[in-house]
């Protein structure tokens, strides 16, 4: 199979494993968390575009987590926010633009800038880089959604469902060979989210 299908079949799976964790979160947050554990192990252990190195420890041991909590679940309204627009430089992808769609108040966390991603086809970014970064997560940040590639938890038209727990690192942290677009400072904040995967 060619890089470019193997990069399709990596996104359709992505889609279907957020597509059932949207359906089944409604019922049972937490089975839905573990779902989607199990589920991105198997990618990054068996799928060709994983982004772990053939002879990463992770390949066997699986991705570290902090421990579900319920508590960090929250269906936000997205509010208005100032326009802006952000040109990301991407290494040999050339530049990723950014234009900031709105925020959301998230509870004992702050107000996150919500992004749209202005290539591919589109889509909704909500990055975060918190007070682990560097030592609990990876110094960069992590991703809480990232709809061109199908990491959606749902929402309503005018709401995003925001789980901390669904908080995982860009593939950047695992192999230089991938750049990334990382949390800008509107997504940045002291406070520590001891909540989805970790160091």
């Amino acid at each position: 199979m060619s890089g470019h299908l193997e990069l399709t079949d990596w996104r359709r799976r992505v889609a279907e494993l957020y597509a059932h964790v949207r359906d089944r979160a409604a019922a049972d947050p937490a089975a839905a968390h573990a779902d989607w554990r199990e589920g991105r192990d198997r990618l990054f252990r068996e799928h060709p575009q994983s982004a772990l190195p053939a002879d990463d420890p992770l390949r066997a041991s699986g991705l570290p987590y902090w421990a579900y909590d319920p508590a960090l679940r929250f269906e936000l309204p997205v509010l208005a926010a100032e326009p802006a627009s952000l040109a990301l430089g991407t290494g040999d992808d050339g530049t990723t633009t950014l234009e900031r769609v709105g925020r959301v108040e998230v509870p004992d966390v702050g107000a996150l800038d919500v992004w749209w991603l202005a290539q591919y086809g589109g889509g909704l970014f909500l990055p975060l880089r918190d007070g682990t970064a560097g030592s609990g997560s990876y110094g960069g940040g992590r991703y809480l959604l990232d709809t061109a590639k199908g990491a959606d938890l749902g929402g309503a038209h005018d709401t995003l469902v925001v789980d901390l727990n669904f908080a995982y690192h860009p593939s950047c942290r695992y192999d230089p060979r991938w750049v990334c677009p990382l949390a800008p400072a509107g997504n940045r904040t002291s406070v520590p989210v001891e909540a989805g995967e970790r160091l």
